[in-house]
């Protein structure tokens, strides 16, 4: 028996990007795994694993102490939401900038959707801004 959705996010968060094993993307993810929300604004979905790692690769080599916490589970047959917690510090250029050696911690929500224990398609929208806010890049328009 497949395990639940629920299961397969929690796994995902753990060993992808807590413990940071790329080669649980392999087992983790449909081979025609698509997921939106993560190439900035009108970007195309990326599609696949191997495209997947590279964004994988970015967050990991800009934020060291990642940690990414799913602090709540929404779940309805093959599909979950998870409201997430993102920790961590920058500490890489891979988001297009210097290292500020600055903490960061924001939050996001994902739906997933998840057939035979993998996850196919996912929905994401985190608050890159405060990210970038937390890091020095923007300013925060109130006092």
């Amino acid at each position: 028996m497949a395990p639940t959705a629920e299961a397969v996010v929690r796994q995902w968060f753990k060993e992808v990007w807590d413990e940071g094993r790329e080669e649980a993307i392999d087992r983790l993810a449909a081979p025609d795994l698509v997921v939106h929300g993560l190439g900035g604004p009108g970007a195309a979905p990326i599609r696949g694993a191997a495209e997947f790692k590279k964004v994988f690769h970015v967050f990991w080599e800009a934020l060291g102490d990642l940690e990414i916490a799913v602090e709540r589970t929404v779940t309805e047959g093959d599909t979950c939401a998870a409201y997430c917690r993102v920790k961590g510090r920058h500490v890489g250029h891979a988001l297009g900038g210097p290292p500020t050696d600055h903490p960061i911690e924001f939050t996001g929500i994902v739906i997933c959707l998840v057939q035979g224990g993998r996850l196919v398609e996912g929905w994401n929208c985190f608050d890159f801004l405060t990210m970038y806010q937390q890091i020095g890049w923007v300013k925060h328009p109130l006092p």
